[in-house]
Parts: structure tokens; C-alpha cells; sequence
């Protein structure tokens, strides 16, 4: 693979060209995030083993929308195309997946370890008092006050952008570019850092779309009340997450190319 140069007004081009692969196949991609979504509800439930297998298993996640916008592209049906393509994968590809998804859940697990020793018990404390139908709002805004806490909710944010910056591309290096989860993880880190205006655009753009959102569900629950802005509010946000993971094979695409197909970038 080799390693390109975005601008930065290609973040805005990764964005609107996840809206047109979506709105072109807006029944695709749906049905893909509902069967991750399912996947999701179901292994969350199971007790011990289900959580670790969701953390190993979630770079496939982000691979099948890579897969599926890449056939929206070429005018093929994501579903069931995305699941069919994962499924006909050789042997080795499918090992290689299933280490950068070991890798992530170690990752994670470190993760959660070091927040576990910052937060405390703040966060189930807080938990528990809220959930007491006795507690005054005295006594849950002196918990919000915690330091525990807000070190914790500080940590969960710094540690999530850290974790999203190895494993951004790392899929997408392991399935088409052949590469060990190790030297994946590398270079996205590289590729984001080398392109890091056009990722800052394009973070900026999803936050300002996520304002706008969040203004438009405000209107609707001063006009029309919490539980029917509930029946709009709960789509839009399904809409706007699907987006979001329809438009990582463009931020991958943007960044790396087939050796053959791009003659000038640096190698990766």
C-alpha cells in the first residue's frame, strides 16, 4: 500500500461522499447496522464471554462498512455483498483479523483497567444514588462533583482517541493490504498523523452536524413533547451513526492506495 497525502478540505469530501453511498443504498446499509446492532444486543447479555467477544470481534464490524461503501461505490449491494465477501475470505486474512481484534481487546482492557483505578467506585456510586427514587438532587449533583469522576469521564475520552488512532485503519490495512496487525496499527497511526488537517476537518464536520442534530431534537421536544420528538429523535440518531461508519472506507481510501495506482506518495 502506499501512503497518500490528503488536503485538508478532503475531510468534507470523505463526509459528503458517505451521505451519497448511504442515501444510494439506504436499505443496505440500514440492514447492516441492524444485524451489528443485533450482534451487539445479544453478546452483551452473555454473561463472562460476552463482552471479551465483542471486543474481539469489533474491527470486523468496522471492515464489513468498509467493504459495503466500497460496493455501494462500484454500484454493488452492500448486504448481503459485505457479509458475503468476509465469508468467501481466505484463511490467513481471517487470522489476521482475528489478531488486530485480540489486539483491541487487550488495548481495551488496559483501558478500562486504568480508568477502574482513577474513577474508583464514582461512577457505580453515582449510579446507585440516581437510580434511588429517595435521592434528593442535592445529593446526585454533590456526586457529579466528584474529582474521581470527572478524571475518569477525562481519562474515557483520552484514551478512546488514543485507541481510535491505531486501530482507525488497521482493518482495511489487514484485509487489502495484507499486512500483520502489528505494522497495521502502525501505519495508521502514521497516516493519520500525516493527514491529520483532513481528519481534523473531517472530526469538525461531524461535530457541527451533531450540534445541528441536537438543536433540531431540542425544537422538536419543546413543540411536540419528550415522547413524540422520541419517535424521530431515536432514527436520526440510528441515521447519523450509520453515516458515520459508511464514511470510514473513504477516510481509508483518502490514505492509502494500491501501490499500482498511485504513482508519487510515500510508501506505506
Amino acid at each position: 500500500m502506499k501512503l497518500l497525502l490528503a488536503r485538508p478540505a478532503e475531510g468534507v469530501t470523505w463526509v459528503r461522499r458517505a451521505f451519497q453511498v448511504f442515501f444510494r443504498q439506504p436499505l443496505g446499509f440500514t440492514a447492516l447496522f441492524a444485524a451489528c446492532a443485533l450482534v451487539l444486543f445479544v453478546l452483551i447479555r452473555v454473561p463472562l464471554i460476552g463482552r471479551p467477544i465483542l471486543l474481539l470481534i469489533a474491527p470486523f464490524g468496522s471492515l464489513l462498512f468498509m467493504i459495503a461503501s466500497r460496493l455501494s461505490v462500484a454500484g454493488e449491494r452492500p448486504v448481503p455483498g459485505a457479509f458475503l465477501a468476509l465469508a468467501a475470505a481466505d484463511r490467513p486474512r481471517i487470522v489476521r483479523m482475528l489478531k488486530l481484534g485480540l489486539a483491541y481487546l487487550v488495548a481495551a482492557f488496559v483501558a478500562i483497567g486504568l480508568i477502574a483505578v482513577v474513577e474508583g467506585d464514582a461512577l457505580v456510586s453515582l449510579l446507585d444514588t440516581a437510580a434511588n427514587p429517595q435521592a434528593t438532587p442535592e445529593a446526585i449533583e454533590a456526586q457529579l462533583g466528584d474529582s474521581r469522576l470527572q478524571a475518569g469521564f477525562l481519562l474515557r475520552v483520552a484514551l478512546g482517541a488514543l485507541l481510535s488512532i491505531p486501530f482507525w485503519h488497521a482493518p482495511g490495512l489487514v484485509w487489502w493490504g495484507e499486512q500483520g496487525w502489528a505494522k497495521a496499527l502502525f501505519f495508521s497511526s502514521v497516516a493519520i498523523w500525516r493527514n491529520k488537517g483532513a481528519f481534523a476537518v473531517y472530526g469538525l464536520v461531524w461535530i457541527g452536524l451533531g450540534l445541528v442534530f441536537t438543536l433540531l431534537l431540542s425544537l422538536l421536544v419543546a413543540l411536540a413533547g419528550p415522547q413524540q420528538a422520541t419517535y424521530i429523535a431515536t432514527p436520526l440518531v440510528l441515521f447519523y451513526t450509520t453515516v458515520i461508519y459508511a464514511s470510514l472506507w473513504f477516510t481509508f481510501s483518502g490514505c492509502f492506495a494500491e501501490e499500482s495506482a498511485t504513482p508519487t506518495p510515500a510508501d506505506a
